[in-house]
Formats: structure tokens, sequence, C-alpha cells
């Protein structure tokens, strides 16, 4: 699919059939959205230029992710997507400046695109050219990936809550062990976004050394601020996968208070009732010539040695404070 939109916020699908456009300056934004080759080669004859493939998005070297050919100049940054989901993943988005014209190009839908096209009839002053629309684009970006950690803030706050209350009370079978796939998935979520950020930080260095960004004071002044918006996050998703292994770590630890809490009471029954096995099996062998074999007591006798044996260190432990 290719979206493009003018300067004044007014969008226009075109279409690979028609056959190349005469030229794109009353375009400031096209997007191509899971393009097909035939897609592919009309922007290319469109702008001038060579689109990246999808195999090309996904190569992680920096040269190959950050370089200009002739005036067009090529980015691309791994953008976190499918959050509400609960399956977040990294999908590569390119951003093409050529000439007066922003190209993006991205097999997937982020929702920062949405929240950006959304509002593009309210900022349609501002976006007067490719570079001011990238600029505002990469601010929507910050802006979603900063939800994107509140969110995480907030279900880390729910799992802490429900980690460490009712302490005095009985969990539920497998509620701690439930819990941990629970920390998995802030986890794997958190971990996108800091390789987001990573990547947004390196397109950010790379996009604030160009000539043309030096030249438009408000579009430089924007990406200063989103770049240090982007520093802070990562700051900020740094302290939150500290609180993730804290979470971690206490709930094995409360796993393992618990399964040596089960095994205490084996141990702590099977000393109680050791004393009461050796006297049974005492007065069990049947020998000839046992004494207590002809004392009329004997039984009742037997029974209260062996309660008392039982008894005794039970209290005992109760006394040390072991029970």
């Amino acid at each position: 699919m290719i979206n493009a939109y003018r300067a004044d916020g007014s969008l226009e699908t075109l279409s690979a059939s028609l056959g190349p456009a005469d030229d794109a300056q009353d375009f400031v934004w096209i997007d191509l959205l899971d393009p097909s080759a035939a897609e592919d080669a009309f922007v290319e004859a469109l702008l001038g230029i060579e689109v990246p493939t999808r195999d090309e998005l996904k190569d992680i070297e920096p040269s190959s992710r950050l370089y200009t050919v002739g005036n067009a100049i090529f980015m691309t940054s791994s953008l976190v997507w499918r959050v509400e989901s609960g399956e977040p993943a990294l999908t590569d988005v390119a951003f093409i400046l050529a000439g007066d014209t922003l190209l993006t190009v991205r097999y997937a839908e982020p929702k920062a695109f949405h929240l950006f096209v959304t509002s593009l009839g309210r900022r349609s002053g501002d976006l007067d050219s490719g570079l001011a629309v990238l600029s505002r684009l990469l601010e929507t970006i910050a802006d979603r990936t900063a939800e994107v950690l509140e969110a995480a803030v907030a279900g880390l706050d729910e799992l802490s809550r429900e980690i460490f209350r009712n302490r005095g009370k009985r969990r539920p079978p497998q509620f701690l062990e439930n819990r941990l796939a629970d920390i998995a998935d802030q986890h794997r979520l958190v971990t996108k976004v800091r390789d987001s950020l990573g990547s947004l930080s390196r397109m950010l260095t790379f996009l604030r050394n160009l000539p043309a960004l030096k030249q438009d004071r408000a579009c430089a002044d924007l990406c200063r601020t989103v770049a240090h918006d982007v520093e802070t996050l990562s700051e900020h998703a740094a302290f939150i996968a500290g609180n993730i292994s804290f979470l971690l770590d206490a709930s094995l630890g409360l796993i393992n208070v618990e399964q040596n809490a089960i095994i205490k009471i084996f141990s702590i029954a099977s000393v109680v009732f050791l004393p009461p096995t050796l006297v049974a099996s005492i007065y069990g062998m049947n020998f000839h010539f046992m004494p207590e074999l002809d004392w009329s007591l004997g039984y009742p006798l037997a029974l209260l040695a062996m309660l008392l044996s039982a008894v005794i260190p039970f209290f005992f432990f109760r006394w040390k404070g072991w029970l």
C-alpha cells in the first residue's frame, strides 16, 4: 500500500498500476506499508532512489542502516509493536529523506504511525517538508515508547502487590510459579523497548550530524529534544529492568522459602515419630525371654512411652522456636 501525504495533511493512496507519477514535489511523506515489487518500482521511479527490501532492512550492520546515496539519506530503526497483544516484537522501519520528501518503508503497523497519521490534521502547518515530518514522527515514536514503559511500570506494580501482599495467608497452588511467567513477559517487553531505544538513539545521532538538519533550526531543536527524551527513556528502561530482576529474585526466594517450610514439616514429623517407632520396634520383637511380656500393664505402659516420646520432642521444638 502506498499512502502519500501533502503538507496540508491530506491523504492520497497511490496505485502502482497507474504508472509512475510526474514528480513527488506535492508530497511531504510517502508511506510504503508491506509493499509489493510493483509498488517498490513505482516509488523508485517517483523519487529516483532505490527502495530497500525486507531483507536489507534486517541487516544489523551500522553501515547498512545509516548511510547516504547522492542526495538521499537512508536510515533504519527498530520499533516495538504488538504490545497490546501480549507478544511484543521488533520491526525494522526505513526512513529515507529524498529531497523534500520523506519515504518510510515498513512491513508492520507500529501504533506510533497510527497516532501520527491521526494527528496530521492538527499539525499540517508545521509539516512543510520531509525533514519536518521525520522530526515530528520521531517525536511521536518517542512518546509512544514512553507510554509502553508506563504500562510496563503499572504491570510491575501490580505484580509486586500480588507477590508481597497477604503474606500471612496461604497462597493458591502454583501462584508464584505463574507470577514467574508474568515477570518473564514484562522482561521480554522491556528488553524489546531497550533495543528499540538503542536503535533510535543511533539514528538520531546520525540525523543530527546531517548538514540539512543543521540548516533547519526548528527541526534541529526538535531532534535534540527527542534525542534527550530517548536517552532519558533508556535510563528509565534500565531502572525498570532492575526492578524486574528484583521481582524475579524475590519470587524465586519466596518459592524456596515455601519449599523449605514443607521440607521442615516433614523433617520435624519424622523426628517426632522416630522415638515412638523405636519403642514399638523394641517391644514388637517377641523374644521368649523378654521380662516385659509378662507384665499386666506392659501394653498401656508401652503406649504411654510412645506418646511421651512423641510429645516431649514436639514441645522441645516449640520451646526452641523451630515450629
